[in-house]
């Protein structure tokens, strides 16, 4: 033993784990072990960001580009509304990244950027706040803008 975690992280998590099971607490890098452990919380909030910027730009796409709406667009938002449910309900606390301002930022300026490139449309022709609030966000039904009912 004696992987460095800046050497080969997976190789001193390894370790870690070893010398956990094996009980050899006082050899254990408690300060990297802490900083990984917060960094898998990290992760997942990063994971549901994702999803939510992916359903968001899909969303945009949907309003701003009605000409275009069709299944595939409809699949992925109900993908990525049914794996937001499934993740919340797995983690519960991640239902706090939600009501957290800074955190609809990140997603909705992600999703802008991608609803930008898609479309063609600037950056400045979307709403600068996300226009939906997360309960018509996440409802099936709900399909933007003047076509507001999916295909059948």
């Amino acid at each position: 033993m004696g992987t460095t975690y800046e050497k080969d992280v997976i190789a001193w998590s390894q370790e870690q784990a070893a010398l956990l099971r094996s009980g050899r607490f006082t050899d254990l890098d408690i300060h990297h072990i802490a900083e990984e452990i917060e960094d898998v919380g990290k992760s997942e909030q990063r994971e549901l960001a994702n999803r939510m910027a992916v359903l968001l730009f899909h969303l945009l796409k949907w309003e701003f580009q009605p000409e275009r709406q069709g299944s595939s667009w409809e699949r992925t938002i109900k993908t990525q509304r049914d794996s937001i449910e499934r993740r919340i309900q797995k983690m519960p606390s991640l239902k706090s990244s939600l009501d957290d301002p800074d955190w609809w930022a990140d997603a909705w300026g992600d999703a802008i950027i991608e609803a930008s490139k898609e479309t063609g449309l600037d950056n400045a022709d979307f709403p600068e706040k996300c226009p939906w609030p997360l309960a018509e966000i996440m409802d099936h039904s709900f399909f933007p803008g003047m076509t507001n009912t999916p295909r059948p």
